[in-house]
């Protein structure tokens, strides 16, 4: 590891940046550093405005990831190099244009969870259309976050380093459990594989992306479709098959949140 690189790790871990964050600013700058084949310490203004115009132009990258890469640029010049000859006008923030989500139908989330091809994935989505969390929250989702007696899910360390709780209904519930039957998972909810990460870490938030676009494909949907659109769509609660169906608004239908227990593996089966 050069010492820059220890440099821009330490100044993210003192602001105690998010390991999601912290991996896609590095990426960032060894990108950057890359692409005109010098240390970013070597390089200054000129060579930004060069490789922003490079990810628009020659990558066709979309004005929000650009941001991503422009905000990791501007914490490597500014908060650890303290380059004073670099301007912000130099490190500028491309315009985002705001877009109108893509919203499923019922229908379509419906067909997506039973287009699913196994119990791993239809337990996935289900989680992800019920309670509205986050990809990398949900594959961070431990056994012990279930919390059968209170009828919550606890989300650890979510964005913006905050735990919360998030309701779950009996439909949702029942799933985990003949999820739990058929997988008998023991740390991560949904544990990886002995041929990727291991059993004894998680899937991935890229997998869990992968598993709804391919659910989406395999119904049939020809919208663009990702973890974050169910997210969109979760607002309303209302699980295929349940009597929820009314579309109340999320505050209307789950009331306040409720406080987490921990509870146990056994928990999750018997609801004990």
């Amino acid at each position: 590891m050069t010492p820059l690189r220890q440099r821009m790790l330490d100044e993210l871990q003192r602001r105690n940046y998010s390991p999601a964050t912290t991996r896609a600013y590095v990426l960032a700058i060894k990108q950057f550093a890359e692409y005109f084949h010098k240390s970013p310490e070597q390089l200054g203004g000129d060579e930004i405005r060069q490789f922003e115009l490079h990810l628009f132009k020659e990558k066709k990258l979309a004005p929000g990831t650009v941001e991503g890469r422009m905000s990791a640029l501007r914490f490597l010049y500014k908060k650890v190099l303290k380059r004073r000859d670099i301007a912000y006008d130099d490190l500028i923030f491309p315009k985002v244009p705001r877009k109108l989500p893509v919203v499923l139908s019922p229908e379509e989330i419906t067909q997506m969870i039973e287009a699913a091809p196994n119990r791993l994935h239809r337990t996935i989505l289900m989680v992800l259309y019920a309670t509205g969390i986050r990809r990398t929250e949900a594959s961070l989702l431990k056994v012990s976050d279930i919390d059968s007696e209170r009828m919550v899910i606890h989300v650890h360390q979510g964005k913006g380093s905050r735990d919360r709780d998030v309701p779950m209904t009996p439909k949702l519930l029942e799933a985990l459990r003949e999820y739990f039957r058929w997988k008998r998972p023991k740390v991560y909810l949904f544990p990886s594989t002995e041929g990727h990460r291991g059993v004894e870490q998680p899937l991935s938030d890229h997998t869990i992306w992968y598993i709804c676009s391919e659910a989406a494909k395999r119904a049939g949907i020809k919208k663009t479709v990702g973890a974050h659109t169910i997210r969109h769509y979760a607002g309303f609660r209302t699980i295929p098959g349940s009597a929820s169906s009314d579309r109340r608004s999320s505050r209307q239908y789950w009331g306040s949140s409720i406080p987490a227990r921990a509870v146990t593996r056994h928990s999750l089966v018997t609801g004990s």
